[in-house]
């Protein structure tokens, strides 16, 4: 028993170590001749590549037509100038190899992963993906009606659609408030040759990176993507760098979603809240953390625990290049909405009023320097780290001086990050519920606009 004892201490001493010492393993940066930046960083402990791709081809690009970017991104996986869609899938699987397509806000990717043995193999077929995707009419059409089927369902599920009210109504008209996965309608309307027009504008090498990670001789591996990727030709990219939209507010407003067949409400509070690059992200991380960001906060404990209105209830800065937004959310019995309201504007109230104690801050600092390095644990979340700091320009220095920002944070400085930070005043309000139940009880928290879930778009 003594020695299980020891060896336990002796790990949480040793990850305690690692945690404090966590640095961005080193790595090489390179341009291609036709602008492609790539990234190469090796890790020898286990025989495998991961690969990251990414694009400045986001869902802020859809341009009315929502769900292009998505659907463009998952489009290219549905057959090559060398593969079809078929031959792609067998020859991943064949090998146990992953590859993956994904529009998200701001960036499309493409991730990979694979055995060092199958290197040839999977990266010809990511250089015949990403350069020369034949869009095939009628993989694109099936999979262009299992989109309408699933959007015409994902209303049943507030939980799943209120971010997308929540951002329309904080963002207007913006391109950050498009939804990823678009409407029934401007899906309906997206062609084949839509997708082909989007890849041909937005797909382009001059702001695109490739990340590789794993085992491999860079050397090597830099003479492989110079020949893949290296006569990748692409017309320059043409779009605007999005503008920073204005979010600003002078009083409380309310966005009431009428779902006339709910249960319960689904609500979210909250406003403007800060950019991926903010020189404050992490003092707000840690300060974020004790209001909503884990079980034990304080939004969990009252909302859940103690009072027992909900099963989870948690507070979140959504950050993006240009913008962010702050955001407590959770769910209640249609009964109990005002009193879940009430009891989550409570313990943001009391943030603002009483601050934070010492032993409180040193139990978030302790959680968060546990959390953030297996965050970077494996070569497929290293190979995403570094194009993420591509596409949101961020460098190491965040990664590597994280562990000392966190221990930096005084009792002082988080009294200024809450005032500066976290909303109290013009707060917005999206609940999604029974309309005719809850209407008069919630109207008190701000100027009322309803809306018919069943109606078009968000």
């Amino acid at each position: 028993m003594k020695k299980i004892v020891s060896l336990c201490i002796a790990l949480l001493v040793t990850g305690a170590a690692v945690a404090q010492t966590f640095k961005v393993p080193p790595y090489q940066k390179f341009k291609l001749k036709n602008g492609l930046t790539v990234y190469l960083m090796e890790q020898h402990e286990v025989p495998l590549i991961n690969v990251s791709v990414a694009f400045d081809a986001g869902s802020v690009k859809d341009a009315g037509r929502y769900g292009l970017a998505t659907m463009t991104a998952e489009a290219l996986l549905f057959g090559s100038s060398k593969y079809t869609k078929a031959q792609i899938e067998e020859e991943t699987e064949y090998v146990g190899a992953d590859l993956s397509t994904f529009a998200g806000r701001e960036v499309a990717k493409l991730t990979a992963s694979f055995a060092v043995k199958d290197a040839d193999k999977l990266l010809n077929i990511i250089q015949d993906v990403v350069t020369k995707p034949a869009f095939d009419p009628a993989e694109f059409d099936k999979y262009k009606q299992r989109q309408i089927l699933s959007l015409t369902q994902q209303k049943e599920s507030p939980r799943s659609v209120i971010g997308s009210y929540f951002n329309r109504f904080i963002y207007g008209e913006h391109p950050y408030a498009n939804p990823l996965s678009g409407t029934q309608s401007t899906v309906e309307k997206i062609s084949v040759a839509d997708v082909r027009a989007f890849y041909q504008k937005e797909y382009t090498a001059d702001r695109a990176a490739i990340a590789v990670v794993g085992d491999f001789n860079s050397a090597d591996m830099k003479k492989r993507l110079t020949a893949l990727f290296g006569g990748w030709k692409t017309a320059a990219a043409t779009a605007p760098k999005l503008a920073e939209p204005v979010v600003a507010f002078n009083e409380n407003r309310l966005l009431l979603v009428n779902k006339p067949d709910a249960r319960e409400t689904t609500f979210m509070i909250g406003g403007k809240g800060i950019t991926q690059n903010n020189p404050d992200y992490i003092p707000v991380v840690v300060v974020n953390t004790i209001l909503g960001g884990r079980f034990t906060s304080w939004l969990n404990d009252a909302l859940r625990v103690n009072s027992g209105l909900t099963y989870g209830a948690n507070s979140r800065f959504a950050t993006f290049k240009n913008s962010g937004t702050f955001a407590i959310s959770t769910f209640t019995k249609t009964s109990s909405t005002t009193e879940a309201v009430d009891l989550a504007l409570q313990v943001l109230d009391s943030l603002h009023r009483t601050g934070i104690d010492a032993k409180t801050l040193e139990s978030a600092k302790n959680y968060i320097k546990a959390d953030f390095p297996p965050r970077y644990e494996s070569a497929g979340e290293l190979a995403n780290l570094l194009t993420d700091m591509f596409s949101l320009g961020f460098d190491e220095s965040f990664i590597n001086n994280f562990q000392k920002n966190v221990d930096g944070l005084t009792l002082e400085r988080t009294r200024q990050i809450i005032d500066t930070y976290f909303p109290k005043k013009a707060l917005q309000f999206v609940l999604i519920g029974r309309a005719d139940a809850i209407r008069d009880k919630v109207k008190k928290y701000g100027n009322l606009t309803e809306k018919e879930i069943k109606t078009e778009g968000f």
